[in-house]
Parts: C-alpha cells; sequence; structure tokens
C-alpha cells in the first residue's frame, strides 16, 4: 500500500478572517446564470436597520465574522460525517461511532446559532459548499481513509482552531459592545471546547485494548500457553 505523507490541515493563511472578502462576483456562488429576482449581494448586510440597535458598519463587521465561524463549522461538520461514516476497530465501531455522531449533532447546533445571528443582522449566510469551503479559516482533511487516530487528531486541531478563532471574535464583539454576539459565540465556545476535550481524551495514550495478539501469538503472551481459565485474570 502506497504510504501518503501530508500536512493533515493546511495551516497557512488561517490566522485572520475574511473582513476583506465581501460580495465577489468570482466567487462560487455569488452569481448565476438562473433567472431569480435579486434581492441582496452575499456578504453584505441590509443598509437600514435590521432590528438590532448596532451601527451598519458593526452589524457588517459581526456578520462577516459569524459567516467566517459557520463556515467553518460547516467544513468541520463535514469531517465529522467522514469519520463517524468510516468508524471501525474495537474503540471506534461502537464508542467512536456514538460519539462522533454526538460531535455532528452538536455541531449542526452550533451552525444554525450563528447563521441564525448572521441573518439577524441583516446578512446573507454562505451557503454555497465551495464558498464555504474557501471562507473557511479551517480546511477539510485530503479525501481517502487513515487511521482512527488521524481522523481524531485532525478533528482536535480543527477544535482548538475554532476556539481560538471564537475567542478573537468575542473579544471583539465586547469592544463594539455587541453583547448578543458575544453570548452566543461564548455558548458555541464552551460547546466546542467539551468537544475538544472528548477528542483530546480519546487520544490520551493509555487504552483498554490491546488487539488479540496476546492470546494468539506467542510472543507477548499474557495468557499463557496453556488452557485459559475464565476464572483467571488476562492481566
Amino acid at each position: 500500500m502506497q504510504q501518503i505523507t501530508q500536512t493533515p490541515n493546511d495551516m497557512s493563511n488561517m490566522n485572520n478572517l475574511n473582513m476583506s472578502s465581501g460580495f465577489n462576483k468570482n466567487m462560487p456562488g455569488h452569481t448565476s446564470n438562473h433567472f431569480m429576482i435579486f434581492r441582496q449581494e452575499p456578504r453584505t448586510v441590509k443598509v437600514t436597520s435590521a432590528g438590532i440597535g448596532l451601527p451598519t458598519e458593526v452589524r457588517h463587521e459581526m456578520a462577516l465574522q459569524l459567516d467566517d465561524h459557520q463556515c467553518a463549522l460547516t467544513v468541520a461538520l463535514h469531517q465529522y460525517n467522514k469519520h463517524h461514516w468510516l468508524t471501525e476497530g474495537a474503540e471506534a465501531f461502537l464508542s467512536l461511532h456514538h460519539l462522533l455522531k454526538e460531535h455532528r449533532d452538536k455541531t449542526v447546533e452550533h451552525i444554525d446559532m450563528v447563521g441564525e445571528r448572521v441573518a439577524r443582522f441583516g446578512g446573507v449566510p454562505t451557503a454555497h459548499p465551495i464558498t464555504q469551503h474557501e471562507l473557511s479559516y479551517i480546511k477539510h482533511e485530503v479525501e481517502g481513509r487513515y487511521t482512527m487516530r488521524d481522523f481524531i487528531r485532525n478533528d482536535l486541531e480543527h477544535e482548538l482552531k475554532m476556539q481560538m478563532m471564537l475567542r478573537k471574535t468575542i473579544t471583539r464583539a465586547h469592544e463594539l459592545n455587541d453583547f448578543g454576539t458575544a453570548e452566543v459565540l461564548q455558548e458555541v465556545l464552551i460547546g466546542r471546547e467539551d468537544l475538544g476535550y472528548h477528542l483530546y481524551s480519546i487520544l490520551e495514550d493509555d487504552t483498554l485494548v490491546r488487539g488479540m495478539d496476546h492470546l494468539l501469538s506467542r510472543d507477548g503472551n499474557i495468557a499463557g500457553d496453556k488452557n485459559y481459565s475464565p476464572s483467571r485474570n488476562m492481566q
């Protein structure tokens, strides 16, 4: 089998949110040949108040940052889906399979919370899959099957990056007196920290599972060569 050497997540150009990327006719999903009644450009906000008493420029800045988080969460969701589908092994097929489903469900909840906040600011949350990945500050791992530890490590890297970026926006929201956004993102942040802790704990060195080699092989055969008695400890 060919050995693939890769950097799990490209960390270049990921330290800043896409504050300069408003409407761009060259961005996938920003223009269409289909006839529709066009009402608002993507990555913009309504000029008139959307019912939230913050200046237009504040709503626009926060909507752009929130949309970047929404895009990142969606990329994380896609990767969690893949890892949930490909779980295998004694630890993974049951316990990790269910854990990754919980992570996926929690991510869907967070996407909705952030996307709703963009809409409340009078913005248009990005929904085109290609554009979401382009705007996201985390990137999906390359296609293929890898070890479960690789999968979980890649997910943990995403969670740590999202936590860092969420804290930046929370800090900025407080500076702009946008306490509503701060509260929404603080709830999301606490949830992402929980998910990150779960993944970190799974990657710890200790394990109860060694496979069956110690029963079948003379090398390291802890059970011994004699007949195995159910009343005898294997450890």
